[in-house]
């Protein structure tokens, strides 16, 4: 068992190391060859211990202590391997995308040269993701946190060359080290109250002190609200929410692969897991729960609406990644931390399907993203068409209620809405998140939809040349940077059979993910599923009161959900151009969510303008001016001003300087006749 756990963890880092440090001497067939094996190899053994510890014989929470880390008076650190059902749940999540990913960036990455460095970085992603979700105590927590979002920073900036990418690549880290500052302030308010960041030390005593308070300012203070509220502003930062999202969409300047990755199963969802993981403490801040679910429905919202406006097929899926977010953060908000798990699931396998097969269109697009450069495109990608339409139906929840027949999302995202309504007869901001969670389910069909119509029905509308309705055209640069083989003469084409297989399977998951592990996740066997791994306070019965839910609450999801449908059909498929012509006439909403209500443009006068403009400051006038001025460049003025003004006196005449040493004997002289004479 041991064995087992340390081979899965620690196979990506190995296959990490060996490209990265010898894939230029090994070559590009060998570096992918060594990591994606490893990467499968990692994947079997995530699933066999999945199948272990939930249903096998292996016990429901170990823990494997490696090496020690830190040790600091009371502050210990180790390197350890947590097994428990969340852990395990993750692994299986984490590994199954990243293998699929590895094995689709043979076919996608094939022009690139430098395929070992970006399996390296594939890998090394990975491996900073195992750590996080099998960390036992905070530090290593935050290794894992921090590994993510250095990896992040690599994969995005992947093809440095581009300045769009690098500029992404540094949003990315900067937006996230903000949200990393908060988390670290969590970390040392947790070990202040309780003298310890290991999790089987810390939950227990948790009940006992979360009565708690600090004092600042004159005021008390919750110390259990403060802490979870610092560590939810590094799952913000993390997972993308409102205020610290403005990284995710810029993330797409990296190859598609790594947008899937990132988006699916790695570092947007690592924000969900730490808060369901932390759930014995967010159980006691009721504070920071009612902002969680705020900012989580008020992301679902947001994103949601700015996805119905864009036209770069990666960015409108980023936004729908954004707005799946939020369903998740509410629902743990709300109590309901099962089902966020189980959204947090099923979401990976559409999501990364949708992400793989809007590169699959790309790459038979000749790296063309702008979707009204696109249409009529499903008798040429058939295969991609196909997988896209599973993804499209999972991510907006088709199913039958009462039959409970649908597909991945149907089970996962009504367990949500459902465990909000529940939450929302005592709660007034669940409440607000039910609606909204309604509200974002109608405008994830819409935009989902018109995202399926306008790739791939219509008349096509790249084998001429396209207006520009309104709006400058937001296509990024050529995927593969140098290797820009674009040509609009070219027809479509389906994509290699590497590139195939991992959609196929995805949409397997896709379609049969909820069915399968509804009732383990959120239904009556949850609690022999999760073991204890998942904490519900006696109170929270948030899931028994979801499964009794009036049957308007139960059919609501679905009816929103075709009223988007049907919308998106009438306007890009009945009325084909009746969107474009919305969009030409540039009207003030069509422009704010175009505009992503307008954020980096606030926070470009705000916050980076003012970082400038405090910079300066400190640069031209307190180091220039007063430090450099007063200090080494103030005195160096004044020595070499004497030094001008004594040179004066060095004429290198002898008689100038006898005649000196003259007038200093006549000096001293006059002074001894004078001293004698008193």
């Amino acid at each position: 068992m041991n064995a087992i756990v340390i081979a899965l963890v620690f196979a990506p880092l190995l296959g990490a190391l060996i490209a990265g440090l010898f894939g230029r001497r090994i070559g590009n067939l060998a570096s992918q060859s060594v990591t994606t094996g490893l990467l499968l190899a990692a994947c079997a053994l995530s699933w066999t211990t999945f199948y272990q510890v939930i249903w096998g014989d292996w016990p429901g929470h170990f823990t494997l202590t490696l090496a020690p880390f830190i040790e600091v008076g009371r502050f210990v650190s180790h390197w350890s391997i947590r097994i428990d059902t969340m852990s395990a749940v993750m692994l299986v999540v984490v590994t199954s995308v990243s293998a699929l990913v590895h094995v689709y960036s043979w076919g996608y990455m094939a022009e690139d040269p430098d395929r070992p460095r970006f399996f390296a970085y594939l890998s090394l992603f990975t491996f900073a993701m195992l750590m996080l979700v099998t960390a036992a105590d905070f530090m290593q927590l935050f290794f894992g946190w921090e590994g993510v979002g250095l990896a992040s920073y690599l994969l995005i900036g992947f093809w440095f060359k581009k300045p769009s990418a690098s500029a992404a690549a540094i949003k990315a880290f900067v937006v996230n080290r903000v949200g990393d500052f908060g988390f670290a302030l969590g970390i040392m308010t947790v070990f202040w109250m309780f003298g310890t960041i290991q999790f089987a030390e810390l939950f227990p005593m948790i009940a006992a002190k979360a009565g708690t308070h600090w004092s600042f300012i004159g005021q008390s203070w919750s110390a259990i609200d403060l802490a979870c509220g610092l560590l939810f502003i590094g799952a913000m930062g993390k997972s993308a929410q409102f205020f610290l999202h403005t990284w995710l969409p810029d993330a797409m300047e990296g190859p598609t692969p790594v947008s899937a990755l990132i988006h699916a199963a790695t570092m947007v969802t690592a924000g969900v897991y730490m808060v369901c993981l932390l759930s014995p403490m967010f159980e006691y801040a009721p504070v920071t729960k009612q902002i969680v679910t705020l900012i989580g429905a008020v992301t679902a919202l947001f994103a949601a609406t700015v996805g119905l406006a864009q036209n770069d097929i990666k960015r409108v899926i980023a936004y729908s990644t954004c707005s799946q977010l939020g369903y998740m953060f509410f629902a743990a908000g709300v109590g309901a931390y099962q089902a966020a798990m189980f959204h947090l699931f099923t979401h990976a396998f559409f999501k990364a399907l949708l992400f793989l097969g809007a590169g699959s269109v790309i790459h038979g697009m000749h790296h063309e993203q702008d979707m009204r450069k696109m249409g009529g495109l499903w008798k040429y990608l058939p295969v991609t068409y196909a997988v896209m339409v599973i993804g499209t139906l999972a991510i907006t929840g088709f199913g039958i209620p009462g039959v409970e027949i649908g597909f991945a999302g149907f089970y996962s995202k009504d367990a949500i809405i459902e465990s909000a309504y529940a939450a929302g007869q005592h709660n007034p901001i669940a409440y607000f998140a039910f609606i909204v969670g309604l509200l974002a389910a109608a405008l994830t069909a819409f935009y989902s939809w018109r995202l399926a119509f306008m790739t791939f029905h219509g008349t096509a509308k790249w084998g001429h040349g396209h207006e520009d309705h309104g709006h400058a055209h937001d296509a990024h640069a050529h995927s593969h940077g140098e290797h820009d083989d674009h040509a609009q003469d070219h027809k479509p084409h389906e994509s290699p059979f590497a590139m195939l297989l991992p959609l196929i399977l995805l949409a397997i998951g896709a379609i049969g993910a909820g069915y399968a592990f509804v009732e383990n996740f959120v239904g009556e066997e949850r609690n022999a599923f999760w073991r204890g791994a998942i904490f519900n306070a006696p109170t929270n019965h948030v899931l028994e009161h979801a499964h009794h839910s009036p049957q308007w609450v139960v059919m609501a999801p679905l009816v929103v959900s075709m009223l988007g449908l049907a919308i998106a059909f009438f306007v890009y498929v009945l009325n084909e151009g009746m969107g474009a012509r919305v969009a030409a006439r540039r009207g003030p909403l069509h422009t704010f969510f175009y505009n992503k209500w307008f954020f980096d443009e606030l926070y470009e006068a705000t916050f980076v303008r003012a970082a400038r403009w405090l910079g300066d400051v400190f640069w031209k006038v307190g180091d220039q001016k007063i430090i450099d001025g007063l200090g080494p460049d103030g005195v160096a003025a004044v020595s070499a001003n004497i030094g001008q003004r004594l040179s004066k006196g060095q004429s290198g005449y002898v008689y100038h300087y006898a005649f000196v040493m003259l007038l200093g004997v006549a000096g001293l002289l006059s002074y001894a006749l004078w001293a004698w004479a008193r």
